[in-house]
C-alpha cells in the first residue's frame, strides 16, 4: 500500500461494532475474570506471576491496539501483522512476545462458502492476549475449563495456555471436514442419481472451498513444528509434548483434506461419464425406433407412388394386409432386438 513497515493499517470491516477487552487470571486456587475499560487497568494482574489471558475481540479500534502494544511491548510489525486479515498464517519472536497467526473456518450446513476469520495469540512469561475479528471465537470451552478447573489448564503456565488456545483453533477444524465429508457423499449420490447442470456447479464450488481451507491450513504446519523445535523461549519442554499433539493433527486434517479433494476431483469424471451414460441410453431408444421404422417407411414408400396399375390399390384386403405387414414387421424387430438385450 506503499507505507512503510510497521503502520497499523486495520484491513477488515470498518463497521465492526465497538472493540470489547476481556481479563482473566487464574492459578490452581483462584479465578479473576474482568471487563477492561481501559488498558492501564490490565498492569496491576501482571505482578504477582498468575497466569493472565487478555481477549480482545475486534480490531478496529487502532488507538486501543497502539496502547496495547506501549503497555505490553509488542513489536509495530506484530501489531502490524494481527491487523492485516489477509495475513498468512505465521509464527514469530520479537523481543519477549511470540505471535501465532492462523485462520478460524467455518461453514453453515446449507452453504458451499466457508467464513474465514483470523485469530492471533501473542504470549509471553507474563501473559496471553488473543486477539480477535469476530465476537463469536472458538474459545468459550477453553473458558468453561478455566472456570471449572477442569484437566491440568489451571496448573500450568502461560505457554500451556497459548497451546491450549491454538488447539483449539485446530481442533474446531475437524467439525469442517465433518461438514466437508457430508458434503462430498451427498454430492456424490447426486451425480450417480440425478446429475444436472446445477451438479456440475455444485462440484466446482466444494472444490474451490477445499482449496482455499487448504491455503489456510497447510501452512499451519510449519508454524507448529517451529514451536515444538525449542526455538522460542517463552515456551517450556513440557509443552513441547502437547505441541507435538497438535502438529500430529494438523497432518491428519491435511490429509483428509487431499482426500476429500481428489474425491471431488474424481468426482466430475464420474458426472461426465454418468451424463454420457444417460445420453447414450436416450440415443439407444431413439436408434431402435429409427431402425423400426426404415422397413416400414419403405413400404409406405413404395405404395406412395401412386402408380395407376397397382394391383393392390383397387384390392378390397389390400389396405389391411399391407397394414397387417408392417405391424408384423415392426413386432418381429421389437421381439428381435430384446432376445439380443439391445432393449
Amino acid at each position: 500500500m506503499g507505507l512503510p513497515p510497521g503502520s497499523l493499517v486495520y484491513t477488515g470491516d470498518k463497521d465492526t461494532k465497538s472493540v470489547a477487552v476481556n481479563l482473566l487470571r487464574y492459578n490452581e486456587k483462584t479465578l479473576e475474570e474482568k471487563r477492561i475499560s481501559a488498558i492501564e487497568e490490565c498492569k496491576p494482574y501482571l505482578e504477582n506471576g498468575d497466569v493472565v489471558w487478555i481477549d480482545v475481540n475486534g480490531l478496529s479500534n487502532l488507538d486501543l491496539l497502539k496502547q496495547m502494544g506501549e503497555l505490553f511491548n509488542i513489536h509495530q510489525l506484530q501489531l502490524e501483522d494481527i491487523l492485516n486479515l489477509d495475513q498468512r498464517p505465521k509464527a514469530e519472536e520479537q523481543g519477549k512476545n511470540v505471535l501465532v497467526v492462523l485462520k478460524t473456518l467455518e461453514k453453515k450446513v446449507d452453504d458451499w462458502n466457508v467464513t474465514v476469520g483470523q485469530v492471533s495469540i501473542l504470549f509471553s512469561d507474563h501473559y496471553v492476549i488473543t486477539f480477535q475479528e469476530y465476537t463469536d471465537d472458538v474459545f468459550n470451552s477453553i473458558r468453561e475449563r478455566i472456570r471449572q478447573n477442569l484437566g491440568r489448564i489451571r496448573k500450568m503456565g502461560n505457554d500451556y495456555l497459548a497451546y491450549t488456545l491454538l488447539d483449539a483453533v485446530v481442533d474446531s477444524y475437524y467439525l469442517l471436514l465433518e461438514q466437508f465429508s457430508e458434503d462430498v457423499n451427498n454430492l456424490d449420490e447426486e451425480v450417480r442419481e440425478r446429475p444436472s447442470v446445477e451438479t456440475s456447479h455444485n462440484i466446482g464450488a466444494l472444490k474451490r472451498e477445499l482449496l482455499k481451507v487448504r491455503r489456510f491450513i497447510w501452512p499451519l504446519r510449519e508454524v507448529v513444528h517451529g514451536l515444538t523445535r525449542g526455538e522460542y523461549k517463552v515456551i517450556i519442554k513440557t509443552t513441547d509434548i502437547y505441541l507435538r499433539d497438535t502438529y500430529d493433527n494438523i497432518i491428519q486434517i491435511i490429509d483428509a483434506i487431499e482426500i476429500l479433494r481428489d474425491l471431488v476431483s474424481g468426482m466430475f469424471d464420474s458426472y461426465l461419464s454418468s451424463i454420457s451414460f444417460r445420453m447414450n441410453k436416450v440415443m439407444n431408444v431413439l436408434t431402435i425406433i429409427a431402425t423400426i421404422f426404415i422397413p416400414l417407411t419403405f413400404i409406405a414408400g413404395i405404395y406412395g407412388m401412386n402408380f395407376t396399375h397397382m394391383p393392390e390399390l383397387s384390392w378390397r384386403f389390400g389396405y389391411p394386409l399391407v397394414i397387417g405387414i408392417m405391424a408384423g414387421i415392426g413386432a418381429f424387430m421389437l421381439m428381435l432386438f430384446k432376445r439380443k438385450k439391445w432393449l
